[in-house]
């Protein structure tokens, strides 16, 4: 079947300190091939305006940019690209939205700060992003999610759910959808395994192989 949306939990699926944030760079960047040891220190300085520039500066300081000030220059309107990067690489993570398919982050945080997370950290990655609300049901409750496949106008079983714990299994079945689960999250994989989900996933790029 051809998916035609994506709906992400947030907090250990694409989002959650900057120790996980530095992490998943780390483990991006190697899949990839790249240098792959940044610490938390370093991390916190790749992220700040959006998940393509956080790759670009990756990218830069393993080509030897290592001055802040340079650093944070990339992402800007004076930086949007690189000498010396290259930019396809940087593509490989922004795959879903060259395919035209709309994504979402769905998360039971507070929708204000859901929204904010999402902007800092991923912006023009996510068209729709939506956290907990006054008179809407948190997950597992299919809620929040049902809010957003109907904005996007997509039934359900067209779409999948991405997640890492027993919470976005429940929160999946409950709306009627696939869920997909990272082996990167919170729960083991042996564990997401016994809940049966549609797929479980070790990188990002698999993804894509489902949809």
């Amino acid at each position: 079947m051809q998916y035609k949306a994506v709906i992400f939990d947030m907090d250990g699926t694409i989002l959650d300190t900057a120790g996980d944030l530095t992490s998943s760079v780390n483990y991006a960047m190697g899949k990839c091939g790249h240098k792959h040891d940044y610490v938390r220190e370093q991390g916190k300085r790749l992220f700040g305006s959006g998940a393509h520039a956080a790759l670009q500066r990756a990218l830069a300081i393993e080509a030897g940019i290592t001055d802040p000030a340079k650093l944070r220059e990339i992402g800007t309107p004076e930086m949007m690209t690189v000498p010396g990067i290259d930019e396809s690489e940087v593509a490989r993570i922004e795959a879903l939205r060259e395919r035209g398919i709309p994504t979402a982050v769905v998360s039971n945080k507070p929708d204000p700060a859901v929204k904010k997370l999402a902007d800092d950290c991923f912006d023009n990655l996510l068209d729709a992003a939506a956290g907990e609300q006054e008179g809407i049901r948190r997950k597992p409750a299919p809620d929040m999610v049902q809010a957003v496949l109907k904005d996007f106008g997509i039934a359900p079983e067209e779409a999948l759910y991405i997640g890492d714990t027993e919470i976005d299994i429940q929160t999946a079945a409950n709306t009627g959808m696939p869920c997909v689960c990272v082996s990167w999250g919170f729960r083991s994989v042996d564990f997401l395994r016994s809940m049966n989900p549609f797929a479980i996933i070790d990188t990002p790029a698999e993804l894509l192989d489902l949809l």
